[in-house]
């Protein structure tokens, strides 16, 4: 069998196909060929080496869009509900009944994230040894049951106990599922399903809220009342979904009954098709792909760029009904619950629209840098009027666009890196560093800066600002380094290097070129 730069392919492996095969019987070899572990299925500058029938792989894409994306949507949605409804119980005398004042909601709120981002890394090293198909519906039954817990909790640190394990739980879930889509789709196609998951996000806030104002229409539910019953309804919802996904969560391609054995060879093979030098899709952790998971350029600006919008992103979660009670402050509790969910319905339109468009361009950095601008106009709305209309009309325009940002983030960072371990890593990475930004965010809106928050919506401001600069840049770097990487010798390059070494070199592979 012929080698070239030491890494065997599939395309070395065809002379065993006879000749008199027909055109379906061969493309049909190819595919189980890439498929097959030991061989690698693109060449030394990171291009296939075999053709795919388009319309066998639109039919297994709907196939997996709908036997995988459902569960895990559903999983987050109620993830981020039971995170972000403690907002929604502190208008139902969540602060009053635990005897809290001045930023004692602050302190709770950023409890979570303290755990929520010591765990992110271990959480997702865990989930690709344990696998997906049993780590995610586990960590969804620990934070449901976290969820439920807090209906009972009597006193500030009873809720912040909590509230750090429900981070725990909660820390794998976003990367989590990211990096599980990620061994069913190409790099162009995840971002539109990451968004499909993360979307849930905003439809938390927009369904969290009209959940909460039915719960609290209710006298009781025995001896649980008010706020208690949010967390009591919403804690068993989880719970009974999380139980459900250890049966409907398939873990990888090979191991899909609902799929064939030539779906599922297709299904490994255009997965493999786009990853430079690897002879496998699922890899064993190797120490020197995990680090270069993180030690990567453009995965930690992007890690800094979702820093900086999730500052925005979980200060709507965590203080929308707060904004919205200071724009309408004669409205009831109910009406306030209520207004806080038309911004969460746009901001979901977009979150799916943009990366739709992602998709179909093969394109995340330009999108990252364009949505940004949106986010700013929001914010100088929200400083430079006083008028109510005005004011609630920039709540909308910043959740079109900083919701929008969350897919297009964990999508680019997926994408700039080549084996498992390191798309482990790097979508740990990016949630570990983004995730700082909504511990900013807990901080944001302080209780002596109201009713208008200068100061919450300026930080919000200078924190998009920044993210537009260095969005702005990286692109320019990554065309950049590209450039200089065609001048390379790529045989030269990798003269002498074992085909485990080979694997090994992640970007740093001379035939690697950056995904903007």
């Amino acid at each position: 069998m012929a080698e070239s730069n030491g890494i065997k392919t599939s395309t070395d492996a065809k002379e065993a196909i006879p000749k008199s095969s027909t055109h379906e019987e061969r493309a049909e070899k190819d595919v189980h060929l890439a498929a097959e572990e030991g061989l690698a299925a693109t060449d030394s500058h990171g291009r296939p080496i075999i053709e795919f029938d388009r319309l066998a792989e639109r039919k297994l894409r709907n196939k997996i869009d709908l036997m995988v994306v459902p569960t895990v949507s559903l999983l987050y949605l109620f993830c981020f509900i039971d995170r972000s409804n403690i907002g929604n119980a502190r208008l139902a005398g969540l602060e009053k009944d635990l005897g809290m004042s001045g930023n004692d909601y602050n302190v709770l709120l950023s409890i979570f994230f303290i755990s929520y981002i010591l765990f992110q890394i271990p959480s997702n090293l865990a989930n690709k040894m344990i696998g997906p198909g049993w780590f995610i519906p586990f960590i969804s039954l620990g934070f449901g049951v976290c969820s439920l817990g807090t209906a009972f909790v009597k006193d500030l640190p009873a809720a912040c106990g909590v509230r750090f394990l429900l981070g725990l739980f909660e820390a794998g879930m976003m990367p989590g599922i990211s990096y599980y889509l990620s061994r069913w789709y190409r790099r162009a196609e995840l971002v539109f399903r990451i968004s499909l998951f993360v979307v849930m996000s905003p439809l938390a806030g927009a369904f969290g809220g009209l959940l909460a104002s039915g719960i609290l229409s209710l006298s009781n539910i025995g001896s649980v009342r008010a706020w208690r019953m949010i967390f009591l309804v919403e804690g068993v919802i989880t719970i009974g979904l999380s139980l459900i996904a250890f049966f409907t969560l398939t873990d990888r391609p090979e191991t899909a009954r609902w799929l064939t054995e030539e779906e599922k060879a297709l299904a490994v093979a255009r997965v493999k098709s786009e990853l430079l030098a690897q002879t496998k899709v699922l890899d064993k952790a190797d120490r020197k792909k995990v680090w270069l998971g993180f030690w990567n350029p453009v995965v930690l600006a992007t890690a800094f760029i979702f820093l900086f919008n999730n500052i925005t992103v979980q200060g709507l979660a965590f203080f929308a009904p707060t904004i919205v009670a200071s724009i309408y402050p004669t409205y009831s509790t109910v009406q306030k619950q209520l207004y806080t969910v038309p911004p969460y319905v746009v901001g979901a339109v977009f979150e799916v629209l943009v990366p739709m468009m992602s998709w179909r361009t093969d394109r995340r950095q330009i999108f990252l840098i364009a949505v940004a601008p949106l986010t700013m106009m929001g914010y100088i709305m929200f400083l430079a009027s006083t008028d109510t209309k005005v004011r609630y009309a920039a709540t909308f325009f910043t959740a079109i666009s900083a919701f929008a940002a969350g897919p297009l983030a964990n999508a680019q960072v997926a994408a700039q890196v080549i084996s498992d371990s390191s798309r482990s890593m790097s979508l740990a990475t990016n949630m570990m560093l983004g995730n700082i930004g909504g511990l900013v965010a807990t901080w944001s809106y302080l209780s002596w800066d109201g009713p208008d928050y200068p100061i919450g919506n300026g930080l919000n401001l200078a924190a998009s600002s920044t993210m537009l600069i260095i969005a702005t840049v990286t692109l320019f770097w990554m065309k950049a380094d590209n450039k200089r990487r065609e001048n390379l010798d790529v045989g030269k390059e990798l003269e002498g290097l074992t085909q485990a070494q080979i694997e090994s070199l992640e970007w740093k592979h001379p035939g690697w070129r950056w995904k903007p």
